[in-house]
C-alpha cells in the first residue's frame, strides 16, 4: 500500500489479501452483515479487522487518484 498504512498491513498474507478481494467481490456495501461475512471468507480475521483493512485500501487508493504519489516509473526490456 502506498501510505504508511502499510506497517497496518503487515500481518495480511497475499492468501489472505486475495481472499479479502474475493469477499469485497462477492459481499457489497448492501450486504447485510458485509464485514462479518468478509471475515468469515477470509478466516481468522474479525469483521473490525476486515472494515479498517478496507478503509485503509479506500484511503490508500484516494491518495494515489490525487496525485499524491507519483506513478513508478518502468524501464523498458526493449520489446
Amino acid at each position: 500500500m502506498a501510505s504508511n498504512s502499510m506497517s497496518s498491513n503487515a500481518s495480511w498474507t497475499s492468501k489472505e489479501n486475495k481472499l479479502f478481494e474475493r469477499a469485497l467481490a462477492k459481499y457489497d456495501q448492501d450486504t447485510p452483515d458485509r464485514w462479518l461475512n468478509v471475515a468469515r471468507a477470509v478466516g481468522g480475521k474479525s469483521a473490525e479487522e476486515v472494515r479498517r483493512h478496507y478503509e485503509l485500501l479506500v484511503r490508500d487508493i484516494n491518495d494515489i487518484e490525487s496525485g499524491r504519489y507519483p506513478h513508478p516509473t518502468y524501464r523498458s526490456n526493449g520489446n
